[in-house]
């Protein structure tokens, strides 16, 4: 091959790159892009290894319900995926109804507003947003609410990303993000005006402690709302296929154990909380929330191709390519999950804190 052929091989392959990374970048074009890539906290060295040992640690979710070392390992979990998160999915870490007519962003955000409108939220009110990731639904809440939001998150990582972004978005003033375990949460009892958890309390190895520490810190009278990954009516335990696609789940989302529907109520009466309304948001006339992962197939295997040759050329850490084949398997089992109709991330449980215990419980 003569000098001008290697020139343009080059040149392609240099173009390509750039096309790629730069061009196709991130899916929502939120600042995060492929040469940035990271282990969140974990230094580049130690991704491979925490990576290991988060696989080992969730490879039987069922049998780690109780484990005291669940929190350290979401929070790994989180340092392994919220750059991936971000550059390949956007700022809100959850799923949410397709909506005919609407870009994914903005069904994405039309998600959140409703949480925030069933609590009744408003300017001056002071709402906790449990497991706030890197802060996508809270600016978008205090945006169309006016209410300051204060989120949650268990990861150091993503409380620098959300208040960078925080910032960004001139929302500072009314969005504040602490370091800290929704289950031990360092807020004063009744300090709260409402609550709400986006596909996030699923992480909670025992989902009656979180919904405790969201009870106490509420004030009598203030709702909270919760979206949660639960198996639905349509799941069989004794179904292997069923089962596989579960664990699927739970392994690749760092899930100590997804709850049935019925599960959901019931831990919240337990906890003082009064029902006000439960639903699935997944079930039709919803349109599914899967069907962004389904289109996003060629995406992951790009994305895939571009995590590879920057692993390989020590642009991104070691690892990085396991923790993204990772979440390749995981949106297929989701995806078949959802198609099945025995999975639903979003199904909502809306609940009251009474005044006093003579409040009585609406169905």
């Amino acid at each position: 091959m003569d000098s001008f052929s290697l020139l343009c091989t080059g040149a392609l392959l240099a173009g390509g790159l750039y096309w790629f990374v730069c061009v196709l970048g991130p899916a929502e074009q939120k600042g995060k892009r492929a040469t940035d890539l990271s282990g969140g906290s974990i230094s580049a060295e130690k991704v491979q290894d925490n990576y290991k040992q988060y696989w080992s640690f969730f490879r039987r979710p069922k049998e780690i319900e109780t484990a005291e070392k669940v929190p350290d390992f979401v929070d790994t979990f989180y340092n392994l995926v919220t750059d991936i998160y971000e550059w390949g999915w956007g700022q809100s870490f959850h799923f949410s109804p397709s909506i005919p007519g609407k870009s994914h962003h903005e069904a994405t955000r039309l998600h959140e507003e409703m949480a925030v409108d069933l609590i009744q939220a408003g300017p001056g009110d002071r709402v906790l947003d449990v497991g706030c990731g890197v802060g996508g639904p809270m600016r978008a809440i205090a945006a169309h609410s006016r209410a300051n939001v204060v989120g949650i998150t268990i990861n150091d990582y993503q409380v620098n990303r959300a208040r960078l972004h925080n910032k960004k978005a001139g929302l500072d003033s009314l969005c504040e993000v602490v370091c800290g375990n929704f289950l031990n949460m360092p807020f004063p009892d009744n300090s709260f005006d409402g609550a709400y958890s986006i596909e996030a309390t699923c992480h909670a190895p025992k989902l009656e402690q979180v919904y405790a520490e969201i009870f106490r810190v509420l004030k009598p009278g203030a709702l909270y709302v919760s979206y949660e990954w639960v198996t639905t009516d349509k799941y069989r335990a004794d179904d292997p296929e069923h089962v596989e696609v579960i664990q699927g789940i739970e392994r690749g989302d760092a899930l100590p154990g997804l709850r049935s529907h019925t599960d959901i109520a019931e831990t919240a009466r337990k906890v003082g909380f009064v029902v006000v309304k439960e639903q699935d948001l997944a079930k039709p006339p919803a349109q599914p929330w899967w069907s962004r992962l389904k289109m996003g197939r060629i995406a992951y295997w790009r994305n895939h191709i571009v995590v590879t040759v920057l692993a390989a050329l020590g642009i991104a850490p070691k690892g990085t390519v396991d923790v993204h084949e990772m979440l390749f398997k995981t949106a297929d089992y989701l995806t078949r999950g959802g198609d099945s109709g025995i999975f639903s991330p979003m199904h909502m449980i809306l609940c009251r804190k009474p005044h006093d215990s003579d409040d009585q419980v609406q169905t």
